[in-house]
């Protein structure tokens, strides 16, 4: 695997946000996170980037970047991969990018940060990556400012900024949400593209199912801060064992058959200072029972298929037992 984490805890003052999260992806695979808002998946991004900052952060597990250990602990311990070997494009890049510095210089830092090469240089890569993720008239745009292009072509200019350095490993945030379905479709074909072209491994963070079936390999299925259910596309889609996975897969509209009313999941995410005893998914499950007050182990379920859920592998299905 090239990155492995196990075990990730992370706490924000007295309050844990993350409890247990194990996560592997190998060289040239696209893993997959999803969930509800406020499930923890972007705090596990930042985590992994070394991105949360010190202050009242507690990080705490093991991991592994391409066989060597990687500190989480401590803001500096990925320092040296960030940017590098490790890239990240954000879900909002109005945000990211800073907008009193044109389009190249910002692209060139990024070289200038982690090789040793000439201003020069650095701009002729910004240059080449630029045209390599298909943003028009690159030699203009180097020179114009974040405001003066268009929110799909700024996603290209984030995307551009994370692969200038040729990552082996890139986290993707919801980078298309804030884009319009034609855009979307871009932008994840590009990713797509990127990663075979340059073998590199991709963590595509989304509560979008219909883009995990279109771009990752396996999938991870998080609630409140733990992982319900991971395994491939193919298992998790077909035969999802969790309760919270099947809610989610029964809220997706079908475009054949006929028509019905799609299943809602009953209540929300709670907030990590109130989280239920036991399965944290309890309070909002139809099949919920006594049991469910301890916390239930991620077990396999098939080859490569895990589930965190006491009644696995389970055989109801969600709309008809709520």
């Amino acid at each position: 695997m090239l990155l492995r984490v196990e075990d990730l805890q992370v706490a924000f003052g007295a309050t844990q946000v993350i409890s247990g999260v194990d996560l592997a992806v190998a060289a040239g695979e696209t893993l997959a996170i999803v969930g509800e808002s406020g499930s923890g998946k972007s705090v596990t991004s930042l985590a992994v980037m070394g991105l949360l900052g010190a202050k009242g952060v507690r990080i705490a597990g093991r991991a592994e970047f391409d066989g060597q250990p990687l500190d989480l602990t401590r803001p500096g311990g990925t320092a040296k991969l960030r940017g590098d070997q490790i890239a990240m494009i954000f879900q909002e890049p109005m945000t990211s990018l800073n907008p009193a510095f044109r389009i190249g210089d910002q692209i060139a830092e990024a070289v200038l940060c982690h090789r040793s090469v000439s201003e020069v240089e650095a701009k002729g890569r910004a240059l080449d990556i630029m045209r390599k993720v298909g943003i028009s008239a690159p030699e203009r745009r180097m020179r114009q400012y974040p405001h003066e292009l268009s929110g799909g072509m700024r996603q290209r200019v984030m995307i551009a900024m994370a692969l200038v350095n040729e990552p082996q490993l890139l986290i993707a945030d919801e980078p298309t949400t804030a884009l319009d379905v034609t855009i979307q479709a871009q932008i994840l074909d590009l990713i797509s593209r990127l990663q075979r072209d340059r073998g590199m491994a991709v963590v595509f963070i989304t509560h979008d199912l219909g883009v995990v079936a279109q771009v990752a390999h396996r999938v991870a299925v998080m609630y409140a801060g733990r992982i319900a259910e991971t395994g491939s596309v193919a298992q998790v889609f077909d035969d999802p064992q969790h309760p919270y996975t099947i809610g989610l897969l029964g809220s997706i509209p079908s475009l054949t058959g006929p028509r019905t009313r799609l299943t809602t999941v009953p209540g929300s995410v709670p907030s990590p200072a109130e989280m239920p005893q036991g399965c944290r998914f309890s309070t909002r499950c139809p099949f919920a029972q006594p049991k469910c007050a301890q916390q239930p182990l991620l077990r396999e379920i098939a080859a490569g298929h895990r589930a965190a859920c006491h009644f696995a592998p389970l055989e109801l299905n969600f709309g008809a037992a709520a």
